[in-house]
């Protein structure tokens, strides 16, 4: 076999699998946008492409007074602006302390935020549903959103912290030879240079309320605390509800914030990689 036509094969081969990839991902997402304009509520009588397909349900969630959907929503939104700014925060100054500062206990610290990345934040739920309950934050997104922040931080920091790395420590001696102290140093040389693998984070941690189930469902009792994840989880697990068609339509208005923050993030992460890459 020729050099070229073994190249054409890969390339045969990669857009092979990538077509495969876009059936495995894009046929679930066109069943669950065809369920959701479908006019009845029935999982099994929705059809793929709806003979007389009906915005009905999407109206229902905004406008029906039974209906806590915007309530969810705003929850939801709280949560992830808020887990995403503090994981942001708390995760820039440990990375910070781990890779610039030689301290006792550095080195098994690192070693247990590679050991806890193991094991999931649901492994602890028992000791988390005591600690909440009497430090009076159960069923409540101030403890939900101190979860997030806590559970995330040890994968976080370790990301971070190996950015953190690739950044060159002359750059610290030279701001503190011009003057510049440790936050000095902090805040003018690494999180401008930062920027990309932060906006990771901050992504990242946006997008978990909006998809997690099991921390809100074991954490949350009152309806009215509810993420969307939880909420709509009631219009099918209920007893006498059958409301696929709902929850389909609930589920496909979960992507537009995530979308939205990485349509507007998208260029900036590109630019803040471009000018970090120069600079350092």
């Amino acid at each position: 076999m020729s050099k070229k036509m073994k190249s054409n094969v890969e390339v045969a081969l990669i857009y092979l699998f990538l077509a495969f990839m876009a059936v495995v991902i894009g046929y679930p997402l066109l069943w669950t946008v065809g369920m959701s304009l479908n006019p009845g509520t029935s999982l099994y009588s929705a059809q793929l492409i709806p003979d007389n397909w009906s915005l009905v349900h999407y109206k229902w969630l905004f406008t029906d007074p039974s209906s806590d959907y915007l309530l969810w929503y705003k929850n939801s939104v709280f949560v992830a602006i808020a887990n995403a700014f503090f994981s942001v925060v708390l995760t820039s100054f440990v990375a910070y302390a781990f890779s610039r500062y030689k301290f006792t206990g550095r080195k098994y610290g690192l070693y247990a935020f590679l050991l806890l990345q193991m094991f999931p934040v649901i492994m602890g739920m028992v000791a988390i549903y005591v600690m909440l309950n009497m430090v009076g934050l159960l069923d409540s997104l101030v403890g939900l959103t101190l979860i997030y922040i806590g559970g995330q931080i040890p994968f976080n920091a370790w990301l971070v912290k190996g950015y953190f790395d690739t950044i060159p420590k002359e750059l610290d001696e030279a701001a503190r030879i011009d003057g510049a102290g440790h936050l000095g140093v902090f805040f003018k040389i690494m999180l401008p240079l930062a920027k990309p693998i932060l906006g990771v984070v901050a992504l990242f941690n946006f997008m978990a309320p909006f998809v997690d189930f099991l921390l809100p469902r074991i954490i949350l009792r009152n309806p009215d605390n509810f993420t969307l994840a939880l909420g709509l989880f009631n219009f099918i697990s209920n007893q006498f509800d059958n409301n696929f068609t709902r929850f389909a339509a609930g589920s496909i208005l979960i992507a537009v914030p995530i979308a939205l923050v990485y349509l507007l993030s998208q260029r900036y992460l590109i630019s803040g990689l471009t000018a970090g890459g120069t600079k350092g």
